[in-house]
């Protein structure tokens, strides 16, 4: 995918799947954005960095929650000490301004993870992009989820993390809207890139279980009803939470200030984990005025040297 197309599978937390902003024409150069995510040292180092923190805080939580005997709080008696810290999942109804999120009880632990530049780089179709310079359609994703499964691979970091958490008793649950009619695709791209097995409904959840809806909330609440959730990962901010992507346009500047608002703001490392994606989603609508506020603006002015 182009980087000025916003797909879907991010923008509102849905598989790459918008309408295109621009057409692109074929070239024999990489996208800068794709040389970077795909491509290059540096975001395989940002994912790995990503990872690592998640195991570490997870691994962090785990041990805060155990008893003298080391049982966590869902292999023991309800109301004993330790607790699990409330879950990762925004209450229904949460705002920037309040951001309560749901109790856990002594539910099993989890973490939650967007699929696709989370868990897996869409390698084949990002290539076919870049190539073919072709605008999104929705027949060719579809094309796609249902015949490259072989033709992905799990982003830096992600393999050791998700063995990692299997040992330490934490459940993964992939939480993408990638189409529910083709579960078993998915399931197999997962599997395909070594991250295990995925069951749909249980490990898997997909774009239109729960509630039919493209935002994750629901499924996120649904899933937070049978598990802990002690971390969110994703590539794009509606992967934590759908108040990111409210309906209607929004000033690009306005929301990159949200994730700054106070309630919001220390979640990020510590229960939200966010990975590179400069490719495409909701972060590359900002315009001229978004990405350069007009007082933080500068001109060389200085004169050409030689010139009169």
């Amino acid at each position: 995918m182009a980087a000025l197309l916003l797909l879907t599978g991010c923008a509102t937390n849905a598989v790459p799947a918008p309408e295109p902003v621009a057409a692109r024409i074929p070239t024999d150069t990489v996208p800068p954005a794709m040389a970077y995510l795909y491509g290059s040292a540096e975001a395989a180092a940002l994912s790995e960095q990503a990872y690592n923190a998640l195991t570490g805080y997870v691994r962090a939580t785990l041990d805060k929650a155990r008893d003298a005997r080391g049982r966590l709080p869902h292999q023991r008696a309800e109301g004993t000490s330790p607790r699990w810290p409330r879950s990762a999942v925004l209450a229904p109804g949460a705002t920037a301004a309040t951001a309560e999120t749901l109790r856990c009880g002594v539910l099993p632990p989890a973490v939650v993870l967007d699929m696709d530049e989370t868990a897996v780089l869409n390698l084949g179709y990002e290539y076919n992009d870049a190539r073919t310079g072709a605008v999104y359609d929705g027949k060719r994703w579809e094309r796609w989820e249902t015949g490259g499964a072989d033709r992905v691979v799990a982003v830096p970091g992600a393999v050791a993390a998700f063995r990692a958490l299997r040992a330490m008793g934490v459940t993964v649950v992939i939480n993408t809207n990638r189409s529910a009619a083709h579960a078993a695709d998915t399931a197999r791209a997962l599997a395909d890139a070594g991250l295990g097995e995925f069951r749909h409904g249980e490990t898997l959840f997909l774009k239109g279980d729960v509630d039919g809806r493209s935002g994750k909330d629901g499924r996120r609440q649904a899933i937070a009803a049978r598990y802990c959730v002690l971390a969110l990962v994703g590539d794009q901010l509606g992967d934590f939470a759908d108040l990111f992507n409210p309906p209607g346009p929004a000033p690009a500047r306005g929301r990159r200030m949200l994730p700054s608002v106070a309630a919001l703001r220390d979640r990020w490392g510590a229960g939200w984990f966010v990975l590179p994606n400069p490719v495409y989603g909701t972060g590359l609508g900002a315009g001229w005025d978004d990405t350069f506020p007009e007082g933080k603006r500068w001109s060389d002015d200085a004169p050409v040297e030689g010139a009169k």
